[in-house]
């Protein structure tokens, strides 16, 4: 683990002053360094509070991440946005490689790193996954008993997604060919000692593209939420990414968590289904849906008038003490 002062002029968000930032990196199960920026409230004289902050799916830290782990410091948490595997900042080669156990396994490093510092009560740690990050911190908290709480907001199934589709509209016969093309694709990569890229979101922008996709350029195609580093404004995945995706129900054991949970989703999300699906499994009277009146799939990306941050911070509060 290396620490050294955060460049804050690299967000896509204002930097706070009631806030400190540093960057760390400590390393995962699969030997692979993270990145990450981690925020503490300033004057902070006691062991706190503390969330593990990654999302969304081709973003980085810069960008929705470190908002809520800011924001989130602001109000008392010590809080780490960190760079996924393959992604931003963090190692891990080839680049751009999107892997459910890995990604999974990334929520539990930052939960070492977070249990062993001096200024954090390890019994009082929480995550929060953003988009389909969302989906790998309900995994996570299956896995994981020292996450006490965990927050999914506009959440992504992913393994959902890439194997039944938006909307589960793929068959069987659809995720065959899809299985045949991206493995004709390794096959490609490996002639060519190289790894093609998916693409980020699509640019320009198409007359009639669907309004998520519309929603998802305002987000990464405009100063609004560009970074040089995020996948999603750029090349995009590696492609043949999808293939661990495909096979990795991720939410199998979703059921069995026994942490609180919080999930929330925009009213007008056309995501909203992974959210309210993932809710419909879990157990518990600790477990909790919120739905966000007018609010699309990105709104909870960056707009402070649309993220439940006061019921995100009353949550967190109830359930890591």
């Amino acid at each position: 683990m290396n620490t050294t002062h955060a460049q804050e002029n690299d967000k896509t968000f204002a930097p706070s002053d009631r806030v400190t930032v540093e960057k760390v990196r400590f390393t995962n199960r699969f030997g692979i360094t993270l990145a990450a920026d981690m925020y503490k409230p300033k004057n902070a004289d006691r062991r706190l509070p503390a969330v593990a902050v990654s999302g969304p799916f081709g973003a980085v830290k810069e960008q929705a991440s470190g908002l809520y782990a800011q924001t989130l410091a602001e109000r008392g948490f010590l809080t780490l946005a960190f760079d996924p595997s393959f992604t931003g900042e963090s190692g891990g080669e080839p680049r751009y490689v999107a892997s459910p156990d890995i990604n999974t396994e990334d929520f539990g490093a930052a939960v070492d790193f977070l249990s062993t510092r001096e200024d954090v009560d390890p019994e009082r740690i929480g995550i929060l996954g953003i988009c389909g990050w969302g989906g790998l911190a309900l995994n996570a908290a299956a896995i994981d008993t020292r996450v006490k709480a965990t927050v999914a907001s506009t959440m992504y199934d992913m393994h959902r997604v890439t194997a039944n589709g938006y909307f589960d509209s793929m068959d069987a016969d659809a995720r065959y060919e899809l299985r045949r093309q991206l493995n004709a694709q390794r096959t490609e990569d490996f002639r060519s000692g190289t790894c093609a890229l998916a693409g980020g979101v699509v640019d320009p922008l198409p007359a009639d593209a669907p309004q998520f996709v519309k929603d998802y350029y305002d987000y990464y195609k405009t100063p609004r939420g560009y970074h040089p580093r995020s996948l999603n404004s750029n090349g995009g995945w590696n492609k043949t990414s999808a293939l661990s995706l495909l096979n990795t129900p991720i939410l199998a054991y979703s059921d069995e968590i026994r942490s609180a949970v919080l999930v929330v989703h925009g009213e007008k999300a056309h995501s909203r289904y992974f959210g309210e699906d993932a809710f419909k499994k879990l157990k518990g009277d600790n477990k909790e849906l919120l739905i966000v009146p007018g609010a699309n799939h990105t709104d909870l990306y960056d707009n402070r008038e649309k993220i439940p941050f006061d019921r995100i911070e009353s949550f967190f509060r109830e359930y890591l003490k």
